[in-house]
């Protein structure tokens, strides 16, 4: 159950909201410098968004996806890269709820506390007295500048372990950062690599894979509830959709705004605003928003359905929460594609927000859990009558 004193879904709708003008105000800084400002950082914290997923134990709002997906649609009108970074944070945050208490009581004393990770096991854990030696690169650390902890993926070197990966708790004080992050998209997520050499991971805070991914949490406090015994990668890609749902509310908002007396360039209509293809284009762009976000929210009510029965997950259900986030995605990037050709030649200007919108949802697109036609594939297969092709439900 929610803290009983969480903020309702409204209010924290309501507090992403305010921070959607510093967000634009911001915008040109947070691409040039790779990273999120600090007084973006400061004012994530004080709005309390921080705390949507933190377990109850430790005062935190333990939000429904649904909230998530509102919320996340908030600050992507602002900003789609801390848009992305706080869908890390919220994602990772309800990962770490799967670890030991002695590890949650680190991780929780920091009220502000943010989690980055990646769960490609591209390092190695070596069994030790008393835990790991952990070594390893990982890349697409996503928020990682910002956090205070991030969950690492390696594979065990001990002949008695599983031979699953070994999901590692550590603080990123612990490991050093390789500064590569030099995109055209989603710059401002810092998504840079980071490398542990002879880290030390005490046992409390290692998990194996097949714990991970079969939500058996290790906590007394939260095995027991509902809330987080949905599957990891269900939750994840419910909390992500709502970025690209905002994102795309914010371009068809900013192609209105610029709209009134810009004129059509060689032809004879006096403004844009006029020209029957605008109207089309518009249109077109606004249906596939609406109908993205009534998906959205359609997902996040059928985990809450799921939640309130105490419900078992199939392997159907599982496929269909990856082609989601999957369709969500192609939607949504369709619409901003259509805005981004009828937006004339002034608006490749940097301070013009859509192409910025544009290549942040090409880059979130790409992302290997919700790239759409590999997960369209997937959905397609499983009507098929064929067994998933992936282990990554």
């Amino acid at each position: 159950m929610p803290h009983p004193t969480a903020p309702t879904r409204d209010e924290l709708v309501d507090a992403a909201a305010k921070l959607v003008p510093l967000l634009r105000s911001r915008a040109l800084w947070i691409d040039e410098h790779r990273r999120l400002p600090g007084d973006v950082v400061t004012a994530i914290e004080d709005s309390g968004l921080l705390r949507m997923q933190v377990p109850a134990q430790y005062g935190g709002y333990e939000s429904d996806a649904r909230a998530f997906v509102d919320v996340l649609t908030e600050i992507a009108k602002g900003n789609t890269s801390v848009a992305f970074c706080l869908s890390v944070y919220a994602t990772l945050g309800w990962m770490a709820a799967l670890w030991p208490d002695e590890a949650l009581d680190e991780v929780y004393a920091d009220p502000h506390v943010r989690i980055s990770g990646t769960t490609a096991a591209t390092g190695t854990a070596r069994r030790t007295e008393g835990g790991y030696v952990l070594n390893g690169s990982w890349r697409f650390n996503s928020g990682v500048l910002h956090s205070q902890w991030k969950i690492s993926a390696a594979l065990p070197e001990d002949p008695t372990d599983e031979p699953v990966p070994l999901f590692c708790l550590t603080p990123v004080a612990d490991l050093r950062i390789e500064d590569d992050w030099h995109t055209v998209g989603l710059q401002g997520s810092g998504s840079v690599t980071t490398v542990a050499e002879d880290v030390f991971v005490p046992e409390h805070r290692v998990i194996t894979g097949a714990d991970f991914y079969r939500n058996v949490s290790k906590s007394r406090a939260n095995g027991p509830k509902p809330h987080f015994r949905v599957p990891v990668l269900v939750t994840t890609n419910a909390i992500q959709s709502g970025q690209f749902v905002g994102a795309a509310k914010y371009a068809l908002s900013s192609f209105l705004e610029r709209l009134p007396g810009r004129p059509l360039t060689y032809t004879d209509y006096p403004s844009q605003r006029e020209a029957p293809l605008t109207h089309l284009q518009v249109g077109e762009s606004a249906l596939l928003i609406e109908d993205a976000e009534l998906r959205a929210h359609r997902f996040t009510e059928a985990i809450s359905g799921k939640i309130a029965r105490d419900e078992p997950w199939t392997t159907e259900e599982r496929v269909s929460s990856r082609v989601q986030i999957g369709w969500i995605a192609r939607q949504c990037k369709s619409a901003v594609d259509i805005l981004a050709a009828a937006s004339g030649g002034s608006s490749i200007h940097r301070d013009v927000p859509i192409t910025r919108i544009q290549r942040d949802l090409h880059a979130a697109s790409l992302h290997a859990m919700i790239t759409p036609g590999v997960n369209v594939e997937l959905y397609g297969r499983s009507l098929c009558g064929l067994e998933p092709n992936t282990v990554y439900l």
